[in-house]
Formats: structure tokens, C-alpha cells, sequence
């Protein structure tokens, strides 16, 4: 359980954050840049459940919950207190391949009624489908960060599957939400030339 007593603690003054190893990074660190990717992508989860019904603000709920353990995943480097590999433990959080499995169960649940494909889509249409849209464009990012870091340093890579899965679901629920309404806004190459 984490408790939080005080919020500021002037350690990062110096321009440095601790892991949960204890050591210090620079606050632009790789590791630190896929962290706060992360965090920002957990963000815009939370702005894109205020648009949905119950179904899939539970969905997404469940989704922030695995964010945090992503960004504990993330923070916790293989060492000492990380292990010697991305086994969890009762001190290591790590995401796991039945968390990855999940999101591809739940990518399958809202594909299976929505019809192929015929054209590229725009982001937009409603405000619902805009926000997941924004968060599937962040998820990449966020993706784009922690590949990074792992061409520098290990990661886990049921943790790179989560990120790569947790867009391709994003853009699924956007399709899914956006059949409920008029459906999807779909790109015209070279409309405005």
C-alpha cells in the first residue's frame, strides 16, 4: 500500500528522480521520458472515461489501473531490488502476459462486429471517439519512449507488448464507439487539392 504524507520533498531540486531501487536518474533520462510518457498517456485514459458510457469507462478504468503498474514496471530497473529478471515478486511489480492477453481479448470483443476496413480514418466525429483517438496517439508515444529505453537498458518485454496492444485497442474502441453514432470519418486522399 502507498501512503503519501507529504507531496513535495525537494530531492528532485537538483534535477534528478529516484526509482524505486533507490537510485537516481536525470529527470530527462530515457527512463524517465518513458515514465512520464506513460503518466501523460494515464491522463488522457482518465479524460477519454468522463466521454464514454459504463461499458467502456470500465474497460478503460481497468486500463489505468495496469498504467500504473506499467509505470512501476517501468521504474523498477532489473538490479538489486528489480531481480535478475522481470519476474514480479512480492516487492517487484511487473505487468504480466495474462495483462497483455486481456487487451487482445478485448481488442477481439470490439472488432468482432465492426465492418473491415476500406479507407484510412480521422480522428474526430464525436468528442468520445476524439479523446480515445488522442490517447491512442499518446499510447504511441508512450510506446515510442519505452522502445527507446530498451535499446538502452532492459525492459520488460510483456511490458512493450502491453503498450503495442494498448493502442491498437484504442483505436478499436474508437471504431466501436464511433459505429454507435455515424460512423467512422474516414481520410479522402488528396480531397483538398
Amino acid at each position: 500500500m502507498v501512503k503519501l504524507n507529504k507531496i513535495y520533498t525537494r530531492t528532485g531540486d537538483d534535477g534528478t528522480t529516484g526509482l524505486v531501487d533507490g537510485t537516481r536518474r536525470a529527470k530527462h533520462d530515457p527512463r524517465m521520458i518513458a515514465i512520464g510518457e506513460v503518466d501523460e498517456l494515464n491522463s488522457a485514459i482518465g479524460l477519454a472515461i468522463v466521454a464514454l458510457d459504463d461499458a467502456g469507462a470500465r474497460d478503460l478504468a481497468r486500463i489505468q489501473n495496469d498504467l500504473f503498474d506499467l509505470g512501476a514496471d517501468i521504474a523498477t530497473p532489473l538490479g538489486e531490488v528489480g531481480g535478475k529478471d522481470f519476474t514480479p515478486s512480492e516487492m517487484v511489480l511487473r505487468i504480466v502476459p495474462a495483462q497483455v492477453a486481456w487487451l487482445e481479448e478485448a481488442i477481439d470483443r470490439a472488432n468482432a462486429d465492426l465492418p473491415a476496413l476500406t479507407s484510412f480514418i480521422l480522428p474526430g466525429g464525436s468528442e468520445a471517439v476524439a479523446r480515445v483517438h488522442l490517447a491512442r496517439a499518446i499510447a504511441r508515444r508512450a510506446e515510442r519512449a519505452t522502445t527507446a529505453l530498451a535499446a538502452v537498458e532492459p525492459v520488460n518485454p510483456a511490458a512493450l507488448g502491453y503498450l503495442n496492444r494498448l493502442s491498437d485497442y484504442l483505436f478499436v474502441l474508437a471504431r466501436a464507439i464511433a459505429a454507435i453514432g455515424a460512423g467512422d470519418v474516414k481520410w479522402v486522399p488528396g480531397a483538398n487539392r
